[in-house]
Formats: C-alpha cells, structure tokens, sequence
C-alpha cells in the first residue's frame, strides 16, 4: 500500500511537469540549458532564503513557541520575495544573452523571450516542487499511519495536489512576469508576487486542506487563461488546437520578438 501512495502521489505532482518537459523542452538542447539555469537560480534563492533562517534562529533560538511561528511567516515572506528577485534577474540574463547572441550573428534567429519565460517557468517550478514534496513523498513509504493521531488520513494526496499547482504556477508565473518586463507593465510584477505571496500563505491554514486546494486551483486557473492570452493565444486558437484543426503548435512557432 506504501508504494502505491508513493508512485500515485509521485505521478500526480511531476506527471504533468514531466510530460511538459519531454514534450515541449527536451526535444531541444538549448531549453534544456535554460530549464536547467532557471532551475540553478531557483537553488541559489532557496540558498539566500536558507542563511536568512539559519540567522533568524541564532536570534529566536531562546524565544517562546509564537514567536517561531511568526519567524517561519516571515521566513517564507522573505522567501518568496528573494525568489521573485531572482526571477527578474533571470530574466534580465536572459535579455542580455539575447542581445547579445543578435549581435554577434544577427543572421540566426534567437529564442523568443515567451519561450523563454515558459522554459524558465518550468524550470523554477520543478526544483520548487522537489523540494517542497521530496521529503513528504519518501516518508509515504512508511513505517507508520498518516491520521492516526486525528489528522487528515488524506495528508500525502493533497501534499501531492498541492505541489502540482505550484508547480504550473510557477510556469504561468514565469510567463505573465516576463511579459510585463518586455512591455515595462511593472504592476503586473506586483501582482505576481501577490498571488505567490496568497498561494504560500494559505499553507499556514493546514489542517484546512479543502480551502487551501479550492483557493489555490482557482487562482491557477486565472493565471492560466492569463498566460495563454499574454502568450499569444486567443478563443480561435485554442478552438482549433482542441479540434485538433490547428497546423502550428504554440510553443514552436513563437517567432523572436
């Protein structure tokens, strides 16, 4: 029974991120790279965040049980700020490199910054995801009981639920926040953070897992039809790529910008 929660809660968090990676990055090496950096500058804001707390406990270390708990909000505010910051840098290495590849061969096409912006999304969320569920997923392989002291018995399927969406969040992240950089929309960044800054808080509400998966996947989904429009799509388009009328497929015929 262990096992089966393990690979039924591993194929529900990463399946989907797995199936966007063979299918749209993997194909081709240079995405692989840019995944794999936005992946690296994902690692080095958890790094940052990491020495923030390893302070903030030197200073707490003495203190009462409320006063920790207001630390962990702080530190995951903090975090979650240092990760948007990176995210713009990121961003801002991606732009250089792009102008900086036209300048040195202007005759070959450079990846477009959408493009970019969603394998950089990608990228952020799978190295967010493994972190944030690997050490839940190999405790469901037991020894022992999830619920048998009261809690939820449901504790390792929302976990896994829970990580997929912050995992397509942060892809749907990564392209509305690149696309407010290219056209200087910084409130659109703002709002951006807002939305991590809500996802991340609602976690302090466990056991409330119901209210916690609701609010989530209804602000995925906003960002979600957010993305696709700032992406390019339109209801014609997606008319006929579920009709399967639609000859291009989104990602590959993204023109540089």
């Amino acid at each position: 029974m262990t096992a089966a929660v393990f690979f039924g809660c591993a194929f529900i968090a990463f399946g989907p991120a797995l199936a966007l990676y063979v299918f749209t990055v993997a194909t081709e090496p240079l995405r692989i790279i840019f995944l794999i950096a936005g992946a690296f500058f994902w690692l080095v804001s958890l790094l940052i965040s990491s020495l923030f707390w390893f302070l903030a406990r030197l200073f707490t270390d003495n203190k009462d049980g409320p006063a920790q708990k207001y630390m962990l909000i702080c530190g995951v505010l903090v975090s979650i700020f240092i990760q948007e910051m990176f995210r713009f840098a990121y961003y801002r290495l991606l732009k250089k490199a792009s102008e900086g590849l036209k300048s040195i061969n202007p005759d070959e096409e450079a990846p477009s910054m959408r493009l970019l912006a969603y394998v950089s999304g990608l990228g952020f969320g799978i190295m967010s995801g493994v972190f944030s569920f690997v050490n839940t997923l190999s405790n469901s392989l037991g020894p022992g009981t999830v619920g048998i002291h009261g809690d939820s018995p449901q504790f390792f399927l929302n976990s896994a639920f829970m990580t997929l969406v912050i995992i397509l969040l942060h892809v749907f992240w990564g392209i509305v926040f690149f696309d407010a950089c290219e056209k200087k929309k910084w409130y659109v960044l703002l709002i951006v953070l807002l939305t991590h800054l809500l996802v991340s808080a609602q976690t302090f509400l466990s056991p409330h897992y119901g209210i916690n998966l609701v609010s989530a996947y209804i602000i995925m989904v906003v960002m979600a039809i957010w993305a696709f429009f700032v992406a390019g799509g339109s209801c014609r388009s997606l008319k006929l790529c579920l009709l399967c009328q639609d000859k291009d497929f989104l990602l590959y015929s993204q023109r540089s910008r």
